[in-house]
């Protein structure tokens, strides 16, 4: 048997329909809550959901504290966002697994956006992949400050099935969101980190995560802004994010392009900062 770890914070839009697929996979579903002030706890509560309170520091932080500390029933978890839910086949594949005898210590799932109301199937994010499923000790977050995956030690298989990210903020609450991820993107692009002891390892021949983060690294090899336009084309034309419709278009020019011009401009402006002496007066405004 499985169980079910979920981080909730003001979740009650969308911890229903989590719930609802969850408990299909498992009878040990445990909540790490950071407060929540809307009827997220009553919710839980009401399924039954064993729940702890934890100020939330940050995404790593917050999922290894739960590995560590919560006293689940079963030698395997899945580990699911408030806004996830598993699909049906899916939650069939993982019912089908021998999970006591299996040999693998590990699983990735495929992932889904769902973006105003529309599951998206082009621009390179109809399936990306998640290693969420594994033997009790054989994953961890990352620690990083944004974009981080669970590592996975042993031997690690793939279902070839889905889960659904739900996108379902306002457009001005998607955006608020992203500026803040934006900064902690910029930040660790700027960190200059060496040491990746407990991170993805990037490699263009290994699972699917690690394919993912070797590209990434290619990316951040590209000039600044350059990129981000070019990644932007290479999602909405390349990889057909225009066949999605108009919410495709707005996907792709949000995430692909003003997301990743954002992160490049807080970039230039904290090298900006940081060549010109404390004494020097405040360059101008606009640079020719």
């Amino acid at each position: 048997m499985i169980s079910v770890v979920l981080l909730t914070f003001n979740s009650s839009a969308s911890i229903q329909r989590t719930l609802d697929a969850a408990k299909q996979i498992s009878d040990d579903i445990h909540a790490v809550d950071s407060h929540s002030s809307d009827d997220t706890l009553a919710i839980l509560e009401a399924n039954g959901v064993s729940v702890v309170q934890r100020p939330f520091l940050n995404y790593a932080d917050q999922r290894n504290w739960a590995i560590d500390n919560l006293a689940l029933r079963h030698g395997w978890q899945m580990h699911v966002d408030a806004d996830e839910a598993l699909e049906p086949e899916l939650i069939a594949r993982i019912n089908a697994l021998d999970l006591e005898h299996s040999e693998m210590d590990g699983y990735i799932v495929g992932r889904k956006v769902v973006f105003m109301g529309r599951v998206l199937r082009f621009g390179g994010i109809a399936r990306t992949w998640h290693y969420r499923l594994f033997r009790t000790g054989h994953g961890r977050c990352e620690d990083r400050l944004y974009d981080q995956h669970f590592v996975g030690t042993g031997r690690i298989g793939r279902i070839d099935a889905f889960m659904r990210d739900y996108q379902e903020d306002t457009l001005t609450e998607w955006i608020a969101r992203h500026n803040r991820w934006s900064s902690m993107e910029a930040e660790e692009a700027l960190s200059g980190k060496t040491d990746t002891t407990g991170q993805i390892q990037p490699s263009f021949s290994g699972n699917r995560i690690q394919q993912a983060r070797a590209k990434k690294g290619l990316y951040y090899r590209m000039p600044l802004f350059f990129r981000a336009f070019s990644y932007f084309l290479y999602r909405y034309i390349f990889r057909l994010g225009f066949l999605d419709g108009k919410e495709g278009l707005i996907y792709t020019f949000l995430q692909a392009l003003w997301f990743r011009f954002l992160v490049d401009a807080k970039i230039y402006e904290a090298a900006r900062r940081n060549a010109v002496p404390n004494d020097a007066p405040s360059p101008p405004e606009t640079i020719p």
